[in-house]
């Protein structure tokens, strides 16, 4: 079996072809908002209820109501994706960074090394558990909760920085695993 070059993983998973109409109108409105479709998503596509869940998890944890901000969590999820050494969420979402932020040394230093990265010590503070859930999740204990609690966060927030992280070491593993290739445009965004 020979590889398709237009996909975005290494794995020979094709999209449905034709996608179900619901599929490509979310895909024309990534297009039209985002002026492309995601990798992410269209490595999905060859599993619609998959493509789904993916979508349905990502746009509630990244996009929904919390007492986090947009920037926020991008930058936990760079934050557990430089951790990580994912290729393809350090490029996307160090570009959201950049763009959130309007500052492209922050999304650079998200990237490289967020302790160089001059941030407010709320942002720290969520940044330092993040790091800690993603690389030794079983050595939380309440005074790490405690900390962003004095840092200003809410138990709900606690729940969302938690979330933000699982969710961004689970695509992460994904991503790794199926060589999955960041789309050229987030390279020189918002630089």
């Amino acid at each position: 079996m020979t590889q398709d070059t237009d996909l975005p993983t290494a794995l020979n998973l094709p999209p449905v072809d034709p996608l179900p109409p619901e599929t490509q109108k979310y895909f024309d409105i990534c297009t039209e908002k985002l002026g492309l479709v995601p990798n992410v998503l269209r490595a999905y596509a060859f599993d619609i209820a998959k493509l789904n869940a993916f979508a349905a998890m990502y746009n509630d944890l990244m996009l929904g109501d919390s007492g986090l901000s947009k920037l926020e969590r991008e930058m936990i999820a760079v934050v557990v994706s430089s951790i990580n050494r994912c290729w393809y969420c350090q490029v996307a979402h160090g570009a959201a960074v950049r763009e959130l932020s309007g500052d492209p040394k922050l999304g650079e230093a998200m990237v490289m090394n967020y302790r160089a990265a001059h941030l407010e010590p709320r942002q720290r503070a969520m940044l330092d558990f993040a790091e800690k859930l993603t690389e030794a999740s079983h050595r939380i204990e309440e005074a790490d909760r405690q900390t962003l609690r004095d840092h200003g966060f809410s138990d709900r927030d606690i729940w969302d920085i938690a979330a933000v992280v699982g969710f961004f070491n689970m695509s992460n593993r994904i991503a790794s695993a199926s060589g999955m290739e960041p789309n050229e445009a987030y390279h020189g965004a918002h630089r």
